[in-house]
């Protein structure tokens, strides 16, 4: 048996993303972790920070883009994957410039997700 790769954690306000995307992110050996919410993972980082997160840009509670941008004001460079569900002009760039090393509008190909997750664990950009 293949011992897991990196862990990898999904915010997501949407029930069966999460579930879809961590068993697609499974499947390739990464450990994975899912949040409901920003504060779920918050907390989360008191134990173990991901060596990848993968997020929604539009939640309920605040957005994918404000939590990349909390990160990056605490110090924290996780390396982030932005999952929207539509492209919103000017939005990659926004993300971008907050830290993002990619913005993948769903539904994301498998191969895509796991290219960027293998160069977000890996450090490449």
């Amino acid at each position: 048996m293949m011992e897991p790769k990196h862990y990898v954690a999904i915010v997501d306000d949407d029930a069966s993303v999460r579930k879809a995307l961590a068993r697609l992110v499974s499947v390739f050996s990464y450990r994975v972790q899912t949040f409901a919410s920003v504060r779920e993972f918050l907390e989360s980082l008191k134990v173990e920070a991901p060596a990848c997160l993968i997020v929604d840009l539009q939640m309920e509670e605040t957005t994918g883009l404000e939590l990349q941008q909390y990160l990056q004001n605490i110090g924290s460079r996780i390396p982030t994957i932005v999952l929207p569900a539509h492209a919103e002009p000017g939005m990659q760039g926004r993300c971008a410039d907050a830290g993002a090393v990619a913005f993948l509008v769903k539904p994301v190909a498998k191969d895509q997700l796991l290219e960027a997750i293998e160069a977000a664990t890996s450090g490449r950009r």
